[in-house]
């Protein structure tokens, strides 16, 4: 399936498929966290371990504030103020959250203690987030070694048929997410 409509890439979602969605820097493979069949077909896909964990996505911090909890209020404010006082142009934050089980499924954290979690500002991402009511998973669209897909046709060349497109365009920012761990403020990834 190829769509425009975010309606029908939600529902898609909704019925365990893997979805390709351009997000801020590049196109991500996504499907709902919790249907552990959907995972596992981005897994096979991406050829990618699933200790390694992934993020989720969420386009409105009321999707995810039940995550903040574990964390003081001065790093809740430093977390949310991340996600909020942005432009679109600037790059996006990914913050390292901790997390149980009883939160997240297990094979969504890998072998974390802790959950990667962003709220977007991509437009099309937060009403995708939206229409699914929820977070949803945000890895970026290639096999496991191969650059990132940047376009339609990239994603296309590398899933085919295997998954469904939900076609757009990417945000304003040149890399990928910057990760930090919310309990430490150590920067992951730069």
């Amino acid at each position: 399936m190829l769509t425009t409509s975010v309606v029908e890439a939600a529902q898609s979602l909704k019925q365990g498929n893997v979805l390709a969605y351009p997000t801020e820097a590049v196109w991500g493979l996504g499907c709902d966290p919790f249907n552990e069949q959907a995972f596992h077909k981005i897994l096979n896909l991406k050829q990618r371990p699933i200790e390694k964990g992934v993020i989720l996505l969420a386009g409105h911090i009321d999707q995810v504030r039940p995550l903040l909890q574990n964390l003081d209020s001065k790093r809740q404010h430093q977390v949310i103020q991340s996600w909020t006082d942005r432009s679109v142009t600037e790059r996006a934050t990914t913050w390292l959250l901790p997390v149980n089980a009883a939160q997240i499924p297990k094979w969504i954290t890998g072998q974390h203690s802790q959950v990667a979690v962003r709220v977007t500002t991509h437009a099309l991402c937060m009403a995708l987030c939206h229409a699914f009511n929820g977070f949803i998973v945000s890895t970026s669209a290639n096999p496991a070694g191969l650059e990132p897909a940047r376009s339609l046709q990239d994603a296309s060349q590398y899933f085919d048929s295997k998954v469904d497109y939900l076609n757009g365009d990417l945000g304003l920012s040149q890399e990928p997410s910057r990760i930090i761990d919310a309990l430490t403020g150590q920067v992951i990834r730069a």
